[in-house]
């Protein structure tokens, strides 16, 4: 049983996890959820051990001096809370961290542990992958589900990947047995300007996370960073007429593929957003009566499928 201690009650919770390494291109998803700490000023309330789950030749721990002590920061994954007021109150435990080392079935079932005894309503999974896009156009964001009922609630698609896989698609998996709705975002960062940071990719997996949850999310200088980001970029990239011309051949790939109808949902997105910035209680996520109903699941049922887990 894992035991907390000075945890507020939570309103509507909602887990948010990212984890540095493979699933983490341009340290793009791992810098959104260091956004939301910084910004909402989250609070630590638990940390894995560990010795559990990395190799220490591979992550290395960290010496620091504090006044003339010297220190060790050890690589772990850490637990913290925040809460968003607007539109409504809602409560975010962010889970942040590297991806571990070995064990990974422990590892997840002890990340559902917390979410279990937090009363977790949705686990959300943000991620990055290097892609064939341009970094002159939006950052495709996608949201994937392996839950047929919470893809049709939300307007997601299902996940239909097979391949080598992360510790970003292990939690998913491990939350759908566990009975917990979890969805993952991906943002597709340009492969030939993969080195982080990535502000731009960060700033798109922020505005995906608003839509998918309602929330307002302020963003400091994200946008201008994500601005200045893609300004250096476009020097770089004229200073090599190859890459010019590869990026623009990307960019004409991409304007081929997106459909009309696409591009007018990506606009009324934006647009949403801005109204939401401006009037706060104007609209509501679909996302509400789901979490709703599924939190009220009877815990049995839930446990059922968490003991399932473990033989993954």
């Amino acid at each position: 049983m894992i035991e907390l201690e000075g945890v507020p009650e939570l309103i509507d919770p909602v887990m948010v996890a990212a984890f540095e390494g493979w699933n983490d291109a341009g340290d793009a998803a791992s810098a959104a959820v260091g956004h939301l700490d910084r910004e909402f000023k989250g609070e630590v309330f638990a940390a894995l051990d560990a010795e559990d789950y990395y190799d220490f030749q591979v992550n290395r721990p960290t010496v620091w001096m504090d006044g003339g002590t010297r220190r060790i920061t050890w690589p772990t994954t850490r637990l913290s809370v925040i809460r968003i007021e607007t539109p409504k109150p809602r409560d975010l435990v962010l889970v942040r961290g590297i991806e571990p080392s070995m064990r990974w079935r422990s590892f997840c079932n002890e990340i559902l542990g917390y979410a279990h005894e937090l009363g977790i309503e949705m686990v959300v999974v943000m991620g990055a992958l290097l892609g064939d896009t341009p970094h002159t156009r939006p950052v495709p964001v996608t949201a994937v589900t392996s839950d047929p009922d919470l893809a049709t609630a939300l307007n997601l698609e299902e996940s239909r990947y097979e391949g080598p896989t992360g510790i970003v698609g292990i939690l998913q998996e491990a939350c759908t047995h566990a009975g917990i709705p979890a969805v993952s975002l991906w943002a597709a960062v340009p492969h030939y300007v993969s080195q982080p940071p990535n502000p731009k990719a960060t700033l798109a997996l922020l505005n995906r996370l608003e839509d998918l949850l309602d929330l307002r999310i302020p963003l400091g200088e994200l946008p201008e960073d994500a601005r200045a980001w893609q300004v250096g970029v476009d020097q770089l990239a004229a200073e090599d007429s190859e890459v010019a011309e590869y990026v623009q051949t990307l960019e004409e790939a991409r304007d081929t593929a997106e459909l009309p109808e696409a591009s007018g949902e990506a606009i009324a997105r934006e647009f949403e957003r801005y109204l939401r910035r401006r009037d706060p209680q104007a609209g509501e996520s679909d996302a509400g009566p789901y979490l709703r109903d599924m939190s009220q699941k009877p815990k049995d049922d839930r446990d059922e499928k968490e003991d399932g887990a473990d033989g993954e």
